[in-house]
């Protein structure tokens, strides 16, 4: 990644960087427009759970239910993680995240 570095006159209005926003798309955004964009994220994100969930449940080559019992966590929680219903949190999301950084490490800790 490069680096710029820029000196900015703070008294001179002229001075300050214009930016890389279309203006006139911010102008006409409504809060229904933020609204729904946001949804959209939220959407978005919760996919990027279940498939980073269902990824590390497929690297270590177990099943569902293996999975659960593995962790111990009950199968249904896997299936809501898997299928975007729900969002690993909290201690969850940081085994999941432990799990696929050093899964023989942390498969030794759970036995």
């Amino acid at each position: 990644m490069k680096t710029v570095r820029m000196k900015i006159d703070v008294q001179s209005p002229n001075a300050k960087p214009i930016g890389r926003i279309d203006v006139r798309r911010v102008d006409v955004t409504t809060e229904a427009d933020i609204g729904g964009h946001k949804a959209e994220d939220d959407a978005n994100a919760m996919l990027d759970a279940a498939k980073f969930a269902r990824r590390v449940r497929r690297r270590l080559g177990f099943s569902q239910i293996e999975f659960a019992e593995r962790i111990d966590v009950s199968l249904d929680t896997i299936r809501n993680w898997e299928q975007g219903k729900r969002c690993p949190t909290g201690a969850a999301k940081a085994l999941l995240k432990v799990l696929d950084k050093a899964p023989e490490a942390a498969l030794a800790a759970l036995h």
